[in-house]
């Protein structure tokens, strides 16, 4: 009887209000969206993050989803604020969560224009890498995004280090 109710009440509810519903019974992420970046020669973007972990400073371009804003959006975005860069989006080549409220997803992009400039409040330098020739103080994650360590597992849900 109980169960018919409830049934039937969840088919009035329609539309907005079972979606409304539905987010306050769950929990909300926010998403993390990180940008493997390359040029024309290979080389990937490398930013020195300056409020990260001191012992892995190192990484790609990440910042947060922005509500509305596709992830693909967001590595354009977070991009172009921390280096003044143009890139294209590409594919995802991976999607974690197991971070709390966070949820982690990463694009291929490749670089389309603009002129370096950081920005100072989060980045301390920058540079193309060759993926051979990646910096000390890499975060471990990012490392296995650009070599494509995992490829056959990234487009599972798994879980990886907190560095940043």
């Amino acid at each position: 009887m109980v169960n018919r109710f409830i049934g039937a009440l969840w088919h009035r509810l329609r539309g907005p209000l079972q979606w409304r519903v539905m987010w306050l019974a769950h929990a909300t992420f926010m998403v993390g969206v990180t940008g493997v970046v390359r040029d024309d020669e290979g080389r990937v973007l490398l930013l020195h993050h300056r409020l990260w972990r001191k012992d892995t400073p190192w990484g790609l371009p990440t910042g947060y989803a922005r509500r509305g804003e596709t992830f693909e959006q967001t590595v354009v975005r977070e991009v172009k604020e921390e280096t003044g860069l143009d890139v294209t989006p590409g594919p995802l080549v991976r999607l974690t969560s197991g971070y709390r409220l966070r949820a982690e997803a990463a694009y291929e992009a490749r670089l389309s224009g603009g002129t370096m400039r950081l920005d100072p409040r989060e980045i301390l330098d920058a540079g193309w890498y060759a993926p051979d020739r990646l910096p000390p103080g890499l975060i471990a994650s990012h490392r296995e995004l650009i070599l494509g360590v995992g490829a056959e597992r990234d487009t599972a849900v798994t879980r990886t280090d907190r560095g940043a």
